[in-house]
């Protein structure tokens, strides 16, 4: 198989599995070995008390994005350290974008950043994880 199958088998099963982006609605809309791009539609159930988009449904578009990028290897690989900083609000109906990729890879760790922005290509917000691959693999 080629690096980009193995990336494509990898989300295909991570996917499936994947109830909480489901749930959220969260969209994959791209991968590639060390690299994903998921999106989300804000709605009224990911607003918070200031009517804009609750912190954490924006950390969790990170974060899955990330997640998704680093198992493009067929390595079983968790998060070890995450940190996300806010830029500016997300607002109903608005279409976020997460683009994660891979900085450096060695051994069993990884660094990804992840750019979120809006349908007008404004940061929301910038995320960086750090990965550890654990036993195991995807297929």
């Amino acid at each position: 198989m080629s690096p980009l199958e193995i990336a494509e088998k990898c989300a295909e099963i991570m996917w499936e599995n994947d109830r909480a982006s489901k749930q959220i609605g969260l969209v994959l809309e791209q991968i590639s070995p060390g690299h994903a791009e998921m999106t989300l539609v804000i709605n009224k159930r990911h607003l918070n008390g200031h009517s804009i988009c609750h912190g954490g449904i924006i950390f969790t578009l990170a974060d899955s994005a990330f997640a998704f990028a680093c198992n493009t290897y067929n390595e079983s690989t968790v998060a070890q350290n995450n940190s996300i900083t806010f830029i500016r609000p997300a607002f109903l109906k608005q279409k976020l974008t997460a683009r994660a990729c891979e900085v450096d890879k060695s051994g069993r760790s990884g660094i990804y950043d992840v750019s979120v922005t809006n349908e007008s290509d404004e940061v929301i917000a910038q995320f960086r994880g750090h990965s550890r691959t654990i036993k195991g693999k995807h297929f």
